[in-house]
């Protein structure tokens, strides 16, 4: 389809041309957006009272969608998610409300709608019905249940306190503390009036809840929520889903004094305690100090009187029954009489005793003579002199195996002993150094041999020359390990001659 672009702004309103043909061209889209212009421009924020109408809940997208309406219109009405989660009143089907947002139109369907902001109940009747709904609503979940309370202590040691620091009401409550029994009071410091104030209320309890005992800040053995009177627009955030929610969850008893005596909220419903203002709250939290003394001397004093009564009784009673024993000599009598006799029975007792063991002895005694314990020693000491020939005997064949032992390892000795062989012919032959010679290239090369006999030694070098004999020894070791005399010392010559002559006899020569 053609189109005219030469003028794109929206029809001018007035009376239209009759013949239209001058009358410009616009698409659907963009006649859709001009009129949503001129409706966002025209109106702009705007509120609306009206009959919420239509209201499914949430979609699944997080908006809601729902309609207002009164006896002659209706308007359809948008929320969008994040402002939704934000919105201090919920909407709920036939709630009356007054809403706050801008006004524009949906192209998509050629309908125009409401972008709501803010939503709150119109005027207080409103409001009654949507605290009878929400009270309604927790107590079929069982928050205000009687078995959820939790006793207040009877003397807390710190007293937690949630509340406005700068308003009348914490100065009442901290004068309330000094005059009755003074303690330690820990505040938590909130907004009481407005929108934030069901956030920061629930936050504050759910915080004290987290306190550590022995931490820095000490926790609380009870808590109070307090504020002064006001409207119930003003007492609006104590009505909150989030703080009737945490003051049903925390583990620390709750006091409520929020308003006065004749207004009510729901966190007076799921608190532990309801206190009508919050100075009471403040006498219901600790005791007075001169009501304890006051009551500890009565307590005392009652405590006097009991014991007083309890031990006149006893008393009493103890008369009563010492009345009704026999006497010491009745008691004692059939005992005494069983000591009398039994003492007549241990003597004729002990005398039939003594007889029973003197004829027992005497019969025993016949087999106890000392002829007895002599024969006994009598074949102690033959047996031991038996023992004594044996042990003599062993010792002496012992001693003669070890000496005939003894001979027959000295005759092997001397039978091994070199000296048996040099007895019987033969010469041993060392250097200077005492080495032995084994044969003739060694006994060349040494410059001096000395040559021991079964009977002594000689001196001799193997040229043949030397300064002649050395003298035997004084003494030589024979055979059997016993000294003989010395031999006669041998002139060189003649022991050079010995030695040719028995190199010509039959021994031969041992160099």
């Amino acid at each position: 389809m053609a189109r005219n672009t030469q003028n794109s702004k929206p029809p001018e309103s007035g009376v239209p041309k009759a013949d239209g043909g001058n009358a410009p061209e616009f698409s659907v889209t963009e006649l859709s957006g001009a009129i949503k212009r001129s409706l966002e421009d025209g109106f702009g924020y705007v509120r609306v009272r009206g009959e919420v109408s239509g209201y499914r809940g949430p979609h699944a997208s997080g908006h809601c969608y729902f309609a207002l309406k009164d006896e002659k219109a209706k308007i359809d009405a948008v929320v969008w998610r994040g402002v939704f989660s934000k919105l201090k009143v919920k909407p709920d089907e036939g709630m009356e409300v007054i809403a706050h947002g801008r006004v524009t139109s949906y192209p998509g369907a050629s309908k125009y709608q409401i972008v709501v902001e803010r939503l709150e109940p119109a005027g207080v009747g409103a409001l009654m019905a949507l605290l009878e709904e929400r009270k309604k609503k927790f107590a079929a979940e069982g928050l205000f249940a009687p078995e959820r309370k939790k006793p207040v202590p009877f003397l807390p040691s710190v007293v937690g306190i949630v509340t406005s620091p700068t308003g009348a009401v914490i100065r009442d409550m901290l004068a309330g503390f000094n005059e009755r029994f003074p303690t330690r009071v820990v505040v938590w410091p909130v907004r009481v009036q407005g929108e934030t104030s069901g956030a920061e209320v629930a936050a504050a309890i759910a915080g004290f809840n987290r306190f550590a005992s022995g931490g820095a800040l000490p926790r609380p053995d009870v808590l109070i929520v307090a504020r002064g009177g006001g409207s119930l627009e003003d007492l609006w955030g104590f009505n909150d889903e989030v703080v009737v929610r945490a003051a049903a969850a925390s583990d620390i008893p709750l006091i409520s004094a929020v308003g006065h005596e004749t207004d009510w909220t729901l966190i007076d419903l799921a608190a532990d305690a309801r206190a009508p203002t919050p100075t009471k709250a403040a006498e219901w939290a600790v005791p007075h100090y001169g009501d304890l003394i006051e009551r500890m001397g009565g307590l005392g004093n009652r405590l006097a009187t009991v014991i007083r009564r309890q031990l006149e009784a006893a008393r009493t009673h103890l008369k009563a029954a010492a009345r009704g024993l026999p006497s010491r000599d009745d008691l004692l009598a059939l005992p005494r009489q069983r000591f009398d006799a039994a003492d007549k029975r241990l003597g004729r007792a002990l005398l039939a005793n003594t007889r029973a063991h003197h004829t027992r002895q005497a019969r025993v005694a016949g087999r106890l003579s000392p002829r007895l314990l002599s024969v006994r020693l009598e074949r102690g000491r033959d047996r031991l002199q038996v023992l004594d020939g044996r042990q003599g005997q062993a010792l002496r064949t012992r001693t003669q195996a070890r000496r005939q032992r003894l001979q027959g390892a000295a005759q092997m000795l001397k039978s091994l002993s070199y000296q048996s062989v040099l007895s019987r012919g033969f010469a041993l032959i060392r250097d200077n150094d005492g080495r032995m010679v084994r044969d003739v290239a060694t006994a060349m090369a040494a410059p001096q041999l000395n040559v021991e006999f079964h009977d002594g030694r000689l001196s001799v070098r193997p040229d043949g020359s030397g300064p002649g004999a050395v003298g035997p020894e004084p003494q030589s070791v024979s055979g059997d390990g016993n000294a003989s005399p010395a031999a006669p010392t041998v002139p060189t010559k003649t022991r050079r001659r010995t030695a040719r002559t028995d190199r010509k006899g039959g021994q031969g020569d041992l160099f």
